[in-house]
């Protein structure tokens, strides 16, 4: 609710309790759900080129915990409690349960991105210090388990690599194997997020915001009992591990697990195993509703669709909700704060949910403030997005400075965002403080690419920025000045630079520049350089 107090002026929403925070861990979560309904399907491995509902491999929640605990008892016999261990592998049933199992032996999981290469595999392994790595194998045409093996010679901290398919048969003899106590505060994962400043930096996450943003999320989303829920997002991603795992066992529903998203496949899965949940980015949405399969598919049991990690335009809403006959549900947030900080509800009306990002979830609070000063703003003002929660990450990893500057002493966090609130309390997104490029709902810092581009010979100097792109929200732009005497062979750059970066992270749009727009103050201008590419694509009247 708004800050009676303050009603008049300043746009500062109070922290409500209309839905209690939950205080649980992962493991309590899950053995609740096995407690109460442990025969329910929890888990469907739809993960790979499997079309046959009939032969792909189900858990009930009783069968999850236990294969869970198996785990847990191997990884205790390898691993201390309070230990890291990294999981580097692409969406897998073995992956969500390495997941739990170290959850209930009280480590701390440290997710890897698939698609990472060895350099950038490499900053994260060397920030973390993980005891292990838990590794798949190939990846499209990355050989994870050699580079797994071979970081493992490189830093000694790194006492084994374990491939993670061999987890599934860690449930033997376990019956009479004591968990450690773990409490809700401690923590439980250490994501790594890009910044505008150098490389990613880890996010302490702790049990209680993996656990209770997604029970809170779920309520506000009144869905039916037993909800079945499908993930296509990537588990190294707080959408995959966060909400889209633990949103259905908070429900105490099932979930389908899917590697990766194609719009065929979602659509098959959608109809096969009577979907009635998804979450997704838009562009996923936009693939699934140009498909020419989509009319073909029965659909009808899909009743909720949510969306976040990139701004959704109004008319990618109304489509949704028109087309698939469902309801549109928009959240907006930050790994920061495990995930949600507003969310729109069922009973909104179609333009809130169209226009807006909703209103703070219950027991968050949220202020909106001058970029610069820290001041409080008034009502409909564009500004800072600050939250202060129980939802809040610990800080990040060995990074006083950071922390100390994304965590207000008051105990704010900064999130980067620009919004506006209106007296009602929903937030409508203007843009960001930070130099981010969200590219599919991947935030992708333009500082890592541009440190790449510019240790080309060739290259003079780089900006790299993200520009309007109808599917992906944006795409990744270089403008690049070449060395005195070089001939600058943009081809090249480009193949030098996903060399060592992600293809996600390799800009589509290269330009040659004789000279990057300044500030007064020196520093590139990259508000000139969208500007400039705006007119230049701009569409003719």
């Amino acid at each position: 609710m708004l800050d009676h107090s303050e009603a008049e002026s300043v746009a500062h929403w109070t922290a409500t309790a209309e839905i209690d925070l939950p205080r649980t861990t992962v493991g309590q979560l899950l053995g609740c759900a096995a407690t109460t309904v442990p025969d329910r399907i929890a888990l469907i491995d739809a993960c790979g080129e499997v079309d046959d509902a009939q032969v792909r491999r189900r858990w009930t929640y009783a069968e999850l915990l236990r294969s869970s605990r198996g785990i847990a008892a191997e990884l205790l016999h390898r691993f201390s409690p309070g230990e890291r261990i990294a999981i580097w592998a692409p969406n897998s049933a073995a992956w969500l349960q390495v997941n739990l199992g170290a959850c209930l032996a009280g480590l701390v999981v440290v997710p890897m991105n698939p698609l990472f290469q060895r350099a950038e595999a490499a900053h994260v392994v060397r920030s973390a210090r993980p005891a292990g790595i838990v590794h798949g194998t190939m990846h499209r045409d990355l050989d994870i388990a050699s580079m797994a093996r071979s970081l493992a010679g490189e830093f000694d901290f790194v006492r084994c690599t374990i491939d993670i398919e061999a987890a599934i048969g860690w449930d033997d003899s376990i019956d009479d194997f004591d968990l450690p106590d773990v409490t809700p505060d401690d923590p439980v994962q250490i994501q790594f997020t890009s910044g505008t400043t150098g490389p990613p930096k880890g996010v302490r996450l702790h049990h209680l915001g993996l656990t209770g943003m997604p029970a809170i999320a779920v309520q506000l989303m009144e869905l039916e009992p037993a909800p079945v829920w499908l993930n296509v997002m990537p588990l190294y991603h707080i959408g995959g591990c966060g909400l889209s795992t633990m949103g259905p066992m908070a429900a105490l529903g099932t979930q389908v697990l899917a590697d990766r998203f194609s719009a065929a496949a979602t659509l098959r899965l959608i109809e096969a195993e009577r979907v009635t949940v998804m979450g997704s980015v838009p562009t996923m949405l936009i693939a699934m509703l140009e498909h020419p399969e989509r009319a073909s598919r029965d659909l009808t049991s899909l009743e909720v669709v949510m969306s976040g990690g990139a701004t959704v335009s109004p008319d990618l809403v109304r489509t949704i909700e028109r087309t698939l006959d469902v309801r549109f549900v928009v959240a907006f947030g930050q790994t920061e704060c495990h995930g949600h900080i507003t969310q729109t509800r069922p009973d909104d009306t179609d333009v809130d949910k169209a226009e807006t990002v909703g209103r703070p979830i219950p027991g968050v609070e949220v202020l909106i403030a001058d970029p610069m000063t820290g001041a409080a703003l008034g009502f409909d003002e564009p500004g800072e997005v600050l939250t202060r929660s129980e939802l809040i990450m610990h800080g990040y990893l060995d990074d006083p400075a950071s922390t100390a500057a994304a965590i207000r002493p008051d105990g704010y966090l900064r999130t980067g965002d620009l919004c506006t609130m209106d007296r009602r309390g929903y937030l409508r997104v203007v843009g960001r403080v930070k130099d981010i490029i969200v590219r599919g709902g991947e935030n992708i810092s333009p500082r890592e690419i541009e440190d790449r581009i510019s240790s080309h010979p060739s290259v003079a100097e780089v900006a790299v920025v993200g520009v309007p792109d109808e599917r992906l929200g944006e795409a990744i732009a270089a403008f690049v000045r070449a060395a005195p005497g070089a001939v600058l062979d943009l081809e090249d750059v480009a193949r030098w630079t996903g060399a060592e970066l992600s293809r996600f992270k390799v800009p589509v749009h290269w330009r040659e520049v004789d000279a990057l727009p300044l500030t007064p103050n020196g520093k590139v201008c990259k508000p000139d350089l969208k500007a400039a590419w705006a007119s230049e694509h701009q569409a003719p009247s």
